[in-house]
């Protein structure tokens, strides 16, 4: 067995992707390989096949691997509730909330889970492709470190630094990163990654001599910017960009950005269909025109449904509602729609409970134990396929789930209103299924409906990393430090 960890400079520079290519590239070899986060902290996650919750990274890096995601490739989850707290989840399953000053302490505690799952895929698995988490050089976050060079150095593995050339400063980035952690540490480093350059690479060349010179380590290659990668994100939105008037025949949806947006991921099928067009829209911008209002899941239901009041959206929608929009709630949404959500357990915040929307009739109360699952059956209509995946706490009444939008495992699940004009599920992953895409998309006014194969784009994307991987990178430095021999 071999562990390989890679680090990044700053969040987002390309760990997750660069894991990612590294896990198909060994798997398209012969190597049984699984991939391994010891820390997340994100609010976009999947649901595993031992019945717990980790990162949604993470499961495309088990889908990378050709492996059904599991608890022990992300033993520690904090899906953040507030600026200095989180929800914790300690190998799949949430063990309450917790202030930042509090995890701090307990970090011992989650050490335990991370090398017990880090031991049981070291036993499984012929290689382990860890993920750091940030940057190793958060000076104030070194104390009992488990994401980061904590980690490598107990597990005594050697690292890759990565950084993100497009936000500029790269040679700064790593120079800096290396600089600031201690000797065993930087030893541990055996070459640096540097990812989405766009241009000529001999324009380069004299930087990445100067870096190679300047710190003794190798440049084991410079990964290109590729343009349309279709890969899900483990926890920031898509990067915005000016919205390009849309066709007439496209249809128009809209999705609020919550303040605790959580599994944006369902909505990457609508991201990438020619025929519609996707909007996420920052609660402090008007509702533009639309089809179709999605209301997204949320980490802090009733935070969130405040958030919205407090801008100005209940107006809004009703006013979407009376020209003729379509709505649809998914999960935190859903829940949202009914008249009331109770938390009498303060299970996401202050015990107490809040309005909804009242457009649909039934209450929501929060309850201790989340519902974890994959699912599969059908829309209402009882001929059109739908599968995914559920990660919520609460527990909905009432007279409006006589009509259900779903029937999934035999159970029925969601809702229908009276006029048709809004639906709500638990339902993530509606829009993965293309015939429900097409049903929902329909529904919402879009003619001749033909959605693509998201699961197919996924997958295409994953290859078009591993093929970068053995274009851009020095590979048999790679092997070597793996231990692989060549193919």
């Amino acid at each position: 067995m071999s562990t390989l960890m890679v680090q990044g400079c700053t969040s987002d520079a390309g760990k997750s992707a660069l894991v990612t290519a590294l896990c198909r590239w060994l798997a398209r070899q012969g190597v049984n390989v699984a991939p391994f986060k010891p820390q997340n902290m994100a609010l976009n996650s999947a649901v595993t096949a031992d019945g717990g919750e980790i990162g949604r990274a993470q499961a495309v890096q088990a889908q990378a691997c050709g492996l059904p995601p599991h608890t022990d490739m992300n033993p520690v989850l904090l899906k953040p509730n507030s600026d200095s707290g989180a929800q914790v989840i300690i190998q799949g399953h949430a063990i309450g909330n917790m202030h930042a000053l509090d995890y701090h302490a307990y970090k011992a505690t989650a050490r335990t889970a991370v090398f017990n799952s880090y031991r049981r895929l070291a036993a499984q698995y012929q290689a382990v492709i860890v993920e750091g988490a940030g940057s190793p050089a958060e000076i104030n976050l070194r104390a009992n470190d488990i994401a980061n060079m904590g980690f490598a150095e107990a597990a005594d593995c050697p690292v890759i630094l990565v950084a993100d050339i497009d936000r500029g400063g790269v040679f700064a980035h790593l120079v800096g990163t290396l600089a600031l952690l201690s000797e065993s540490e930087q030893a541990r480093v055996r070459g640096f990654v540097i990812n989405r350059f766009r241009g000529d690479l001999a324009l380069l060349q004299s930087g990445l001599d100067w870096l190679e010179a300047k710190t003794g380590k190798p440049v084991l290659g410079v990964l290109p910017y590729l343009h349309g990668l279709h890969l899900e994100a483990e926890d920031a939105l898509p990067a915005a960009s000016a919205p390009a008037p849309a066709p007439a025949d496209v249809l128009r949806v809209v999705v609020p950005v919550l303040p605790h947006i959580s599994n944006h991921t369902d909505f990457d099928p609508l991201r990438t269909h020619p025929q519609v067009d996707l909007q996420f829209v920052a609660l402090d911008q008007p509702l533009p025109p639309a089809d179709l209002v999605i209301l997204p899941g949320s980490k802090t239901v009733r935070a969130d449904r405040a958030a919205l009041a407090a801008y100005g959206w209940d107006a809004a929608l009703d006013r979407h509602l009376r020209y003729g929009g379509k709505l649809l709630g998914i999960c935190g949404g859903f829940q949202m729609l009914g008249r009331a959500l109770h938390d009498p357990a303060g299970i996401e915040g202050a015990p107490g409970s809040s309005p909804g929307f009242g457009w649909l009739d039934f209450d929501t109360t929060l309850a201790r134990g989340k519902q974890l699952r994959t699912v599969a059956g059908m829309l209402a209509d009882g001929t059109t396929p739908v599968a995914g995946y559920e990660i919520h706490a609460g527990v909905s009444s009432g007279a409006a789930l006589a009509q259900p939008m779903c029937w999934l495992d035999g159970r029925p699940d969601g809702v229908i209103s009276n006029d048709g004009q809004v639906r709500g599920t638990y339902l993530h992953g509606l829009f993965d299924t293309p015939a429900a895409a097409d049903a929902l998309l329909a529904w919402a006014g879009l003619r001749g409906a033909a959605s693509p194969n998201i699961a197919a784009l996924r997958d295409a994307a994953i290859d078009r990393l591993a093929d970068a991987v053995e274009a851009h990178l020095d590979t048999p430095a790679l092997r070597r430090l793996l231990g692989v021999a060549p193919c």
